[in-house]
């Protein structure tokens, strides 16, 4: 093979795998988002979000996290977390007001989501992220694992961090629906088919036993569902009798089958556009 074959070989493959991705700039924004096929941290220039206060119903679990991430903050040891439990009870917002609460106590703390679907490109986020001076909170939402699915393995790059151990300025915050990130059936499977069975599941069980701390979340009391409400109604100005608040809460939430913070917030959005009352900051 001639030179020039070489030469264009060469050039051929240097197309396929593109050169590795500049440091980002990470004073551009507070928050990223990761993405992959090209690497990249795409910032995000206004983070959707509400205040830490207006999470009502999930205090002990909304402190416990403000505390852990405030050591983090502080350059101090620190817990990565999973928050996991009912549908719609705050789990996110509450990642995201943490930041934000800290941010505003002087920390430049930095947000960095990350896809599930993109656990297995972990690695090159950690890498970068490792190569900063700066602090992150790696923040996985609606993390759970089906059968047969492998991307679990690349998560213990994060909880566990293999020969490098999980870099000091990062910590992450997962969000699942499930405590164990797996469905039951799946563990009940893995159980009666293999040859030791305890082993066989043990490996995926045991992922959650590796974040330090495990905040439950659970369905809120109709009690509850309305003072959120009501906070909603205080700190957006909407002004709306007692009784007709609770009577068409209560309404709403019937005709939704369920009662949560997010049906909470949804009444809340549909009162305020029928009251002319714009949702801004």
């Amino acid at each position: 093979m001639n030179d020039a074959a070489l030469d264009r070989i060469a050039a051929a493959l240097e197309r396929l795998a593109p050169a590795p991705m500049q440091a980002p700039d990470f004073d551009a924004a507070e928050a990223f988002v990761w993405h992959v096929s090209p690497d990249r941290l795409e910032p995000v220039t206004e983070v959707s979000r509400i205040h830490l206060e207006l999470l009502i119903g999930i205090e002990r679990s909304r402190d416990t996290l403000l505390a852990n991430t405030r050591q983090f903050a502080r350059g101090l040891p620190a817990n990565n977390a999973l928050l996991w439990g009912a549908r719609g009870m705050g789990k996110s917002s509450v990642v995201k007001a943490v930041h934000a609460t800290i941010r505003d106590e002087g920390h430049d703390l930095k947000l960095v989501e990350l896809q599930r679907e993109d656990l297995p490109s972990v690695g090159r986020l950690l890498g970068l992220l490792r190569a900063s001076d700066k602090r992150f909170v790696l923040f996985c939402d609606d993390l759970s694992f089906g059968h047969d699915d492998q991307h679990y393995k690349s998560l213990k790059a994060v909880l566990d961090g293999g020969v490098e151990g999980r870099p000091d300025n990062v910590v992450l915050y997962a969000t699942s629906n499930r405590r164990h990130l797996m469905p039951r059936d799946m563990i009940e499977n893995e159980r009666s088919t293999a040859i030791s069975p305890s082993e066989a599941v043990e490996e995926k069980v045991s992922l959650s036993d590796r974040f330090g701390l495990w905040l439950g979340f659970h369905p809120c009391s109709q009690d509850e569902y309305l003072a959120m409400i009501r906070g909603y109604c205080a700190a957006y100005g909407v002004e709306i009798a007692p009784e007709t608040l609770k009577a068409e809460a209560v309404e709403w939430q019937a005709t939704r089958g369920s009662r949560s913070g997010r049906v909470a917030w949804q009444y809340f959005t549909d009162l305020a556009g029928r009251r002319g009352v714009a949702l801004t900051e």
